[in-house]
């Protein structure tokens, strides 16, 4: 009975530490969501240029920090992040800038989920059911490709390919380089609608993110999504085990 006791503390201890992160997220997120609109953006556009033009390098470290925040803590609106930085900063560098955001937001939510779960959810996530199970058995298979897919599919939320490689053997190195270079597809299309919100705005209307489903810009993100699950498939059809 002794014996068990210290592992009853560490599991007491782990879950202690996911409900105190799980009441912070929730209170920061429910703080910050409001400031994130295309009202307040139209709204405070004007002061948002003359600082960039003030303070072009401050500028963008300040966007940095603040899209990496907002995706580390799951806070919804990191749609109208990248048409922000696409409107602050153009198509190029922005979708740079909004790449650097969402991946240091992505690794902090891997890191965390690593270091606080780690070894108790990896069983939890072995005897799952549905897409999690399904993304957590292509990752056993092939890294590099179920990591790729998952950022380009639309269908996969984001913070879900961000929490589910971490309860896997997955070294922060690849996650990173594949969470940086998959999401460049999706950032480049909403940072050039962004780029263009100043005329937008100025004609009292709202950005239409519909243009996303245009076959030009869906196609060719459809295309990589096959090109990454190619090797998946082809083990299929070699009759080994697939996702």
């Amino acid at each position: 009975m002794r014996a068990l006791l210290p592992s009853v503390f560490r599991l007491v201890g782990h879950y202690r530490v996911a409900i105190l992160l799980l009441v912070f997220v929730v209170s920061v997120s429910y703080f910050l969501q409001g400031y994130l609109s295309f009202d307040n953006l139209r709204e405070h556009r004007a002061i948002l240029t003359e600082f960039r033009d003030a303070n072009y390098l401050v500028a963008v470290v300040v966007f940095i920090l603040v899209y990496t925040l907002f995706v580390a803590f799951s806070v919804p609106g990191g749609l109208v992040l990248s048409l922000t930085g696409g409107f602050l900063f153009a198509t190029f560098p922005g979708v740079f800038y909004n790449m650097v955001g969402a991946t240091l937001g992505a690794s902090a939510i891997f890191l965390a989920a690593r270091w606080g779960f780690g070894a108790n959810l990896a069983a939890t996530l072995e005897n799952s059911e549905g897409l999690v199970k399904r993304i957590k058995d292509g990752v056993d298979e092939n890294q590099w490709s179920m990591l790729f897919l998952i950022r380009l599919v639309p269908g996969v939320p984001f913070f879900l390919a961000n929490l589910v490689p971490s309860f896997l053997d997955v070294p922060l190195r690849r996650f990173v380089i594949s969470t940086f270079l998959g999401i460049f597809p999706g950032a480049l299309v909403f940072t050039s609608i962004g780029a263009g919100l100043g005329d937008i705005f100025e004609r009292g209307q709202t950005p239409d993110l519909a243009v996303v489903w245009e076959p030009q810009i869906i196609l060719p993100i459809l295309g990589l999504c096959l090109l990454s699950a190619l090797p998946l498939l082809l083990k299929l059809l070699r009759g080994k085990k697939g996702i």
